[in-house]
């Protein structure tokens, strides 16, 4: 198996709990010993106006946590097409793909938070189109030697060629979040590879997996199962009582999420975390925390499910120092049973 790091660092701003390590700084270093402790890569997200001081740069902080790594694999999870110029986006992206050596993992979405867009001031109902134009733009922008032109709904560009290239040929690695069964089909389609959210149980992860690997393999091509990334929580306690605090803090930060995607209507937008079915036994399912033991059964089912990379997220530490204890007793009594089997 492979493991890697998802999350976000949070600025304080004095609102209670977080999802994460606090502090962007902190989170750099948690990331820089994850990388001596055998990670391989980090998934960073993108989101704007909650009020937690949550990532909103992802590239530059990317850029930066690329500046103190050598070998950790850098992922966005994801940038969300509709809000960005793909052009500029194209450059940035190329442009730390360059730099480090082919280490993005350029994750996209269509983004479902109802905030984030009042706040962007975009319609969502235009969003699904907009992505689709942007990422044709930004594989072209990528792809091609000689100046080209766009003309489309939404983007108009004249005689351009983006520079700088890539390192990574034909261009760096992409990744798309997807949940359905359709949504999980056109990720094969595109040929990119699969993130799965942190909140579905390990026979939904198994279903997930099965359909995009038929959907791959009837495109004629080979299985690789380091294609599909599985995001879980993690916290590493012998103490059943922080078990149970982890696991309200983490159900609480998940309303808190679901509150910023509900539409006036009150319609939630999928988005990772979106769960069929009762909140809390979502939250049991698809939390693994615990003992090393614990901990390693829960990674068991998920492997046996077809989850051969895992990409895990320190919510139930609360951050800081306690997280990073976590994520050593996690690299040392927890991954050994699994790395090269």
């Amino acid at each position: 198996m492979r493991f890697g790091i998802f999350g976000s660092a949070s600025a304080k701003r004095n609102s209670g709990e977080f999802d994460s390590s606090e502090g962007f700084h902190d989170f750099v270093e948690y990331n820089v010993e994850a990388e001596a402790l055998g990670f391989h890569s980090t998934f960073v997200v993108e989101h704007h106006f909650t009020g937690y001081g949550q990532v909103s740069a992802t590239l530059n902080l990317l850029t930066w946590l690329g500046a103190r790594t050598k070998t950790l694999r850098l992922g966005t999870a994801v940038m969300v097409l509709p809000w960005h110029n793909p052009v500029l986006l194209a450059e940035q992206a190329a442009t730390l793909d360059l730099l480090t050596g082919g280490r993005l993992d350029f994750g996209i979405g269509t983004g479902y938070r109802y905030n984030e867009f009042v706040g962007f001031d975009l319609p969502m109902e235009d969003a699904r189109e907009k992505f689709e134009e942007s990422i044709s733009i930004i594989l072209k922008a990528w792809t091609s030697n000689e100046p080209f032109s766009h003309q489309g709904r939404f983007w108009t560009f004249k005689n351009i060629v983006v520079e700088p290239p890539s390192f990574r040929k034909p261009h760096p690695a992409v990744w798309m979040g997807a949940g359905s069964e359709r949504s999980i089909q056109d990720v094969a389609r595109r040929g990119f590879n699969l993130l799965l959210g942190q909140y579905a149980s390990p026979a939904d992860v198994a279903k997930n997996i099965s359909i995009f690997r038929k959907a791959v393999e009837d495109k004629g091509e080979k299985w690789d199962p380091m294609r599909v990334g599985v995001t879980r929580a993690f916290f590493v306690t012998d103490d059943p009582r922080e078990v149970e605090q982890a696991l309200e803090r983490r159900l609480a930060n998940r309303m808190r999420q679901l509150k910023l995607a509900t539409m006036p209507d009150g319609r939630i937008l999928g988005g990772p975390d979106r769960a069929d079915g009762d909140p809390v036994q979502i939250n049991l399912n698809s939390a693994i925390y615990g003992t090393p033991d614990e901990m390693a059964r829960k990674i068991e089912a998920l492997r046996d499910a077809g989850a051969e990379y895992l990409l895990i997220n320190g919510g139930g530490s609360g951050g800081g120092e306690r997280g990073r204890l976590s994520l050593r007793r996690f690299a040392k009594e927890v991954m050994p049973e699994f790395v090269g089997k």
